[in-house]
């Protein structure tokens, strides 16, 4: 007589003192005849969004004869800006010709980084106010949270490297809520992006609050990991599964103990002698480099452990004046921008650019490393990475930067849109793709067909 075990819970935590640690996706959590399917696994949506705009002549693939693929696709032929996509061809389309035409302010007149940022997600024209009145619309990350309701711990995470800026206006006669992120709740709420690695750890993995102050000062001295706490839990979780699940288990805990211990090393300060006014470490790497492969690291464990399907990073906020002397660019970002067709401005802003590619070409490779069933959580993700600008000097609204990546559409295209098409048309043919009913998003006149098919 065989006994069939029931498939492990969904919701399955480690538990331990203060911690809760969600799970990896595991074989056991599936009926064993669909188990290592990989249609049968979740879809999922990551943004990735850089600020102030690219140089287009870096980044416009190589233009080539047509060849037999779907109507307005060439082969994909690698800039300089791209060469970093190079392992990655396959799974990765170039849009050319999208644009935000709800951005512009009257016409063909060119459209500020208050109106271009906020449109990229959402294909609406704000209202223009330096004041709490915001308005926008939902953005198509949130559309695509919604439609999955609760199936996830979070609905979704919200990353970036810099802190927002305080209230007020950040770009002339625009509130800095409409540069300091991408992705809109609503018409007047935008999401919160959060910069500190600590606070996205905490918020994934742990329920830090339940610590008294005691607590939290003997754990912060000891450098104790969380995953310590949920030793005998981990334990007899291990004796229910598989060979094959137990692997993939101790892979996402190892990962999970890399990431923490890079967040106390990032955060390292003498502990306070009064626990009750003790402050918990920043958590923000001095080192660029260091906290963009963190924060990447923390939204792929996010995904790994399903905790949350839908995600965004902005590895700069919109109007970032950062400087970027590791690659020998000691002048500001948005400065840059307005290059002015200066050739060493140009230069600058071009090595940016690549700098920031290299990060997005990271991002698919942790995806592509993390197994998922048959295949890899690479293959089950829409990623969506695009700027609000096409030449930020010439704040060109109307032919934005944008690739589609993942194995949800076809790779290895340069996708060509008709000249004046929305990118609400694109927003609107993803959210098909990941099966949301949805006939109209933004400013959309209808759905980029050609995304879908090969």
């Amino acid at each position: 007589m065989i006994v069939l075990r029931a498939p492990l819970a969904r919701r399955t935590m480690l538990r331990g003192l203060g911690t809760i640690v969600a799970l990896p996706f595991l074989e056991a959590m599936m009926p064993s005849a669909r188990a290592a399917d990989i249609a049968s696994r979740p879809k999922r949506l990551q943004i990735f969004y850089s600020p102030n705009g690219m140089m287009m002549d870096g980044f416009a693939p190589v233009a080539q004869p047509r060849a037999p693929l779907a109507p307005g696709t060439r082969p994909l032929v690698l800039p300089a800006t791209l060469e970093p996509l190079a392992p990655h061809r396959d799974y990765v389309t170039v849009v050319s010709g999208l644009g935000h035409p709800s951005a512009a302010a009257m016409g063909d007149r060119p459209a500020g980084h208050g109106r271009s940022c906020p449109a990229f997600l959402t294909g609406v024209h704000v209202k223009q106010t330096e004041g709490t009145d915001i308005r926008c619309g939902i953005s198509a990350d949130q559309v695509y949270a919604n439609h999955l309701g609760g199936a996830t711990q979070l609905s979704s995470l919200e990353l970036g490297i810099d802190q927002p800026s305080l209230l007020g206006s950040c770009d002339i006669n625009y509130s800095c809520a409409y540069t300091n992120g991408i992705s809109w709740r609503n018409a007047t709420v935008p999401m919160p992006v959060t910069a500190n690695p600590r606070d996205a750890f905490e918020r994934l993995f742990g329920d830090g609050e339940a610590l008294d102050p005691q607590s939290r000062l003997a754990q912060l001295r000891r450098q104790t990991s969380m995953l310590d706490f949920v030793r005998d839990d981990t334990a007899r979780l291990s004796n229910r599964l598989g060979a094959q699940d137990r692997h993939k288990l101790a892979e996402y805990l190892d990962a999970t103990r890399d990431i923490e211990r890079r967040i106390q090393q990032a955060g390292q300060s003498p502990a306070r002698a009064s626990a009750d006014t003790m402050d918990r470490p920043a958590g923000i790497p001095e080192s660029f480099d260091t906290h963009v492969r963190m924060m990447i690291d923390l939204q792929v464990l996010a995904m790994q452990a399903d905790i949350t399907r839908v995600g965004s990073f902005m590895i700069g906020r919109e109007l970032s004046n950062r400087t970027y002397p590791e690659i020998g660019v000691p002048d500001s970002h948005h400065m840059l921008s307005h290059h002015g067709h200066d050739p060493d401005k140009i230069a600058k802003l071009s090595r940016i650019n690549r700098y920031h590619m290299d990060y997005f070409a990271y991002y698919l490779s942790r995806m592509r490393a993390v197994q998922d069933g048959d295949g890899t959580l690479l293959d089950r993700t829409l990623v969506l990475r695009g700027s609000a600008f096409g030449d930020p000097n010439e704040h060109d609204f109307m032919d934005l930067p944008i690739i589609v990546a993942g194995g949800l559409v076809p790779g290895n295209r340069h996708l060509i849109a008709d000249k004046n098409t929305s990118a609400s048309n694109l927003l609107l043919a993803a959210l098909h793709v990941l099966d949301v009913p949805v006939t109209a998003f933004g400013d959309s006149s209808g759905p980029l067909t050609a995304l879908a098919h090969g």
